[in-house]
């Protein structure tokens, strides 16, 4: 984003609703159960009102079941074997009037469901939300998450609980109450009946909880797949440039096709438990009405009627069964599915222990910056991004930043800003080491900008003054002259007029995240190609904007001829750093001129850098020499170097 992330401190404890497990090690049925019930229990606690109405009407929904199969009996023995139609029709309208009872008091219920449902599913968003944003700013703690994940909890997992919690809150008490009326009723009509029923019924159940662990291992393999695999297409679409760049498209297509295997083999794995759970309801539902239809020469010489033995029929097939594959196929994987869920959004939305201010605390005095020895990899076994890095920058100093495409530059721009925190070596900000700064104190001392702006919905006001809000009008009015937005303010409607985010370009977002750090009181400010979609002559009126300001700037280069206005210029080559001048790199080091000379072949037309600077021979000569860099140099289109400079991704072969 394009401000410093000036949170709210962390709490040490997440919303009740997403509370995460104690343990972060293995995790069992009985966690996963836990998260679940939390969630229903938190459900039905903020909405009392709605809990009581969803309960009563599906009481109501329930008890014709209790009738239904005495309703037939009496239809069959006092009816049809009487030959007295009249009661014949009065036994089967009753058991209609049961059936109609039964489906509008369900209709009743949909209404408190959403009342309990809805919200729930909003607190979800929230924590979650909140979470991944908390670990974000957390140094370390947000090392696992990725986009592609975040946004497969945000909607797949997120959307998962609250299908299931619904099922839940209005079948699983159905499901109970209806399995209770089976059974009462099946003894009012044909007590000789019940273990008939009752036998199979419990078998199935307790075949039911033997596979529950099974079933719940692999639904949670198959969120894992499926999120592995979302990290791995994310990760390959971003670097694609690179991994072309690279001629390590092989290498990313087995790493990609070996995701997909996976998550083929986690659905499968799924989908195979599935399957056996339909032998639960033939052997719930089926086998009673088997061992009735069996035992039915013997209940009747033991005195049963023909009326009773298909009441009891009745019960099993138009009410057992139906409750049964109920709870196999869709209350059980429903079950499960919210158990696995509620467990993986509660480890979503935890949110980390905030790291203690440093006592006493210290406050950066100026804009200098020192590195010293600083190295960085993005993983034990990765290779070092950053290695034995040096750099002395005075309060007021302009500093570019250059390299090939996947070196490693934002990488410094996120350690110099201390939102990664280096393996080795020391910082120091304003003459004080960065491990001394309070969080709140180092979000005003400086602003970081990344390559995609953030601007949020809203005033103009709000979006430029949200690290300045007392900003006053003449102030906006002149920041917005230097940086050449004066057109875009008017096109608003003024600071007060109303932003829509999608509704501006490219360009326009970034001119408002400049602005905002622009009007900020951050003496160190780090554009991380912040303006890359701004032509030359704006990007050129930006740095300038941007040097009169007081304070050091460090930017990381979109185009080469910002390095021509610098005070200083980085080379980032994977070796040794260079630090120097434009004219005197240029005229040293054999790579700076190959990507001077790549850089204007590849922008020919585009711009005119105005310099006048005859050493820029050196940097023609470079590129007419076939130039190391190659197309993995940066360019008017160069990818980024946050695809390429992780451990995942994918080196050359």
């Amino acid at each position: 984003m394009g401000h410093p992330t000036p949170v709210a401190a962390p709490t040490a404890h997440p919303p009740r609703s997403l509370r995460p497990t104690p343990q972060r090690g293995p995790r069992s049925l009985t966690a996963a159960n836990g998260a679940a019930l939390r969630l229903i229990r938190d459900g039905l606690a903020d909405n009392r009102a709605a809990a009581l109405r969803l309960t009563w009407w599906t009481l109501l929904s329930a008890a014709p079941a209790l009738v239904s199969g005495k309703a037939l009996a009496l239809a069959v023995d006092q009816g049809f074997l009487m030959d007295r139609p009249r009661t014949a029709v009065l036994g089967l309208g009753l058991f209609a009037l049961c059936t109609l009872g039964g489906a509008w008091a369900t209709r009743q219920t949909y209404p408190w469901l959403a009342e309990i449902v809805e919200p729930l599913r909003d607190r979800l968003l929230r924590d979650v939300v909140t979470g991944t944003l908390h670990r974000a700013v957390t140094p370390g703690a947000g090392r696992g998450d990725c986009a592609a994940v975040a946004v497969a909890r945000l909607t797949r997992q997120v959307e998962a609980v609250r299908d299931a919690l619904a099922g839940q809150l209005m079948l699983l008490w159905q499901f109970v109450l209806t399995v209770a009326a089976v059974v009462t009723g099946t003894a009012v009509v044909a007590p000789a009946a019940v273990p008939l029923v009752a036998a199979p019924l419990l078998v199935a159940l307790g075949l039911f909880a033997v596979l529950a662990p099974a079933t719940v291992r692999r639904q949670r393999e198959a969120f894992d797949a499926e999120e592995a695999l979302a990290g791995r297409t994310v990760e390959t679409v971003t670097a694609i440039r690179d991994i072309v760049a690279c001629g390590a498209h092989e290498h990313a297509q087995r790493e990609a096709l070996d995701a997909v295997r996976r998550h083929l083999r986690a659905s499968t794995a799924l989908a195979s438990v599935s399957a056996l759970r339909r032998l639960i309801v033939a052997l719930g539902a089926h086998g009673p009405l088997l061992l009735v239809v069996l035992a039915a020469p013997s209940l009747l010489a033991h005195g049963m009627t023909a009326g009773e033995i298909v009441g009891v029929l009745a019960y099993v097939l138009a009410t057992l069964e139906p409750a049964i594959r109920l709870l196999v196929q869709g209350l059980g994987a429903s079950w499960l599915r919210l158990a696995v869920a509620a467990e993986r959004l509660a480890d979503a939305a935890r949110r980390p222990e905030p790291r203690p201010d440093p006592r006493p605390a210290l406050r950066p005095a100026d804009g200098s910056a020192a590195l010293s020895g600083i190295a960085f990899a993005y993983g034990p076994a990765a290779e070092p991004v950053l290695d034995g890095l040096d750099l002395t920058l005075a309060d007021g100093d302009h500093l570019v930043v250059v390299g090939p495409s996947g070196i490693g530059k934002s990488t410094l721009a996120d350690v110099l800003t201390g939102m990664l925190s280096p393996h080795r070596g020391q910082i120091v900000l304003g003459g004080v080491p960065l491990d001394r700064v309070a969080r709140r104190d180092l979000a005003h001392a400086r602003v970081l900008l990344p390559q995609t702006p953030y601007v949020f919905a809203g005033t103009l006001r709000e979006n430029l003054c949200y690290l300045a809000p007392d900003t006053p009008d003449s102030v906006l009015a002149e920041a917005a002259e230097e940086l050449g937005m004066s057109a875009l303010v008017e096109r608003l409607g003024g600071a007060d007029g109303r932003v829509d985010p999608g509704a501006l370009s490219s360009g326009e977002r970034e001119l408002v995240a400049l602005a905002r750090a622009f009007l900020s009181a951050a003496r160190l400010v780090v554009l991380d190609e912040a303006t890359g979609h701004l032509d030359a002559a704006a990007e050129r009126q930006v740095e300038e904007a941007f040097r009169r300001r007081p304070g050091t700037v460090v930017t990381i280069a979109h185009r080469m001829t910002s390095a021509h206005r610098a005070d200083q210029v980085l080379l980032l080559d994977g070796g040794r750093p260079r630090v120097g001048t434009h004219r005197t790199l240029l005229a040293e080091v054999p790579l700076y001129a190959d990507l001077m000379g790549h850089w204007r072949a590849g922008a020919a037309g585009d711009e005119h850098t105005g310099d006048g600077d005859p050493r820029d021979d050196h940097a023609r000569d470079g590129h007419a020499r076939g130039g190391r860099a190659g197309a993995a140099l940066n360019s008017p289109d160069a990818a980024s170097d946050r695809s390429s400079s992780r451990p995942v991704a994918d080196p050359a072969p």
